[in-house]
């Protein structure tokens, strides 16, 4: 393949990230999660309900953004990348905020803070742990708390129980898990009224207010020490 081949074959390429990256897109794509995802969540405890219709206002209603164009062009670069014989298309994806490295054992709360925010505008996906391709709120915490070397249980239920409990919201710091609606939702505290998670299908990861200190905080746990400041 010729170099001007090449470079045309990357410019259709950028042409589809763009296309893949507008809102409406992104919600087409989600838009199939939403069933499973409530189905799901009547299976579990608490009131799915009011779960459902308090972070979606928490959130603002839809959604006016869509997946973080770097995860996309991630997925994306490595298969095309094979395909046009380039080796991978490393230039197109966007850059993303480095956590500094933390030796095993080490990790406190800002950690916690820092590698969450890593991964901001990673699509919600049902049952998701692959930032990749999206994750869901405990898949999230759970990747979180892996990339700093501390192993997580999966799902929110047994997530619920690691660590030590953290009495109330006003004595929470940053980095501790902060568990609504009787284990059916979690997300990382973040200080300041602030909190991190992965929502609702249609939603990225983001940062938001803390809800939880209005209604249904079910529990806070600490699994690592407690840092500085958000």
């Amino acid at each position: 393949m010729s170099m001007t081949e090449a470079l045309g074959r990357i410019q259709g390429i950028q042409s589809m990230i763009a296309e893949l990256t507008r809102p409406a897109q992104a919600e087409s794509k989600t838009a199939a999660l939403q069933s499973a995802a409530t189905a799901s969540l009547a299976t579990g405890t608490g009131d799915t309900g009011s779960f459902t219709e308090a972070l979606t206002a928490a959130l603002g209603g839809s959604s006016s953004a869509g997946p973080d164009a770097g995860t996309l062009a991630s997925s994306l670069g490595g298969g095309l990348g094979k395909g046009l014989g380039l080796g991978g298309l490393a230039g197109l994806t966007a850059p993303s905020a480095v956590a500094r490295p933390v030796a095993a054992g080490t990790a406190t709360g800002t950690d916690v803070v820092a590698m969450a925010k890593k991964y901001i505008g990673v699509p919600y996906v049902w049952g998701g742990t692959n930032p990749a391709t999206g994750m869901d709120c405990s898949g999230f915490t759970q990747r979180v708390f892996k990339d700093l070397g501390v192993e997580l249980p999966r799902v929110v239920s047994d997530q619920m129980k690691q660590g030590t409990p953290v009495a109330s919201l006003a004595e929470a710091k940053p980095g501790d898990l902060l568990i609504s609606f009787g284990g059916n939702h979690i997300s990382i505290y973040l200080g300041n009224g602030k909190a991190i998670d992965a929502p609702v299908p249609g939603k990225t990861i983001q940062i938001r207010d803390a809800w939880e200190q209005h209604s249904n905080l079910t529990s806070i746990r600490r699994i690592v020490p407690a840092g500085g400041g958000a």
